[in-house]
């Protein structure tokens, strides 16, 4: 991954991070899976949400290919 990719995925987790219950054009909730998707160009950011204390674990990134496997 390129600096700027991870700068990039870094940025949209801080907006995520804001109010991640908003709606996001890009954050999706996965269906076979517990979490959300998080589409940052051709890599995807796997994470969970815990409401209690709003933290954002990010479970996995990787790019679109093969990161649900």
């Amino acid at each position: 991954m390129s600096q700027d990719m991870a700068e990039l995925i870094r940025q949209k987790l801080d907006d995520l991070a804001v109010d991640p219950y908003a709606s996001h054009s890009n954050a999706t909730k996965l269906k076979k899976y517990s979490g959300y998707r998080l589409r940052v160009g051709d890599w995807r950011v796997i994470y969970e949400v815990d409401g209690d204390q709003l933290i954002i674990l990010v479970l996995k990134i990787g790019p679109r290919g093969g990161i649900y496997k």
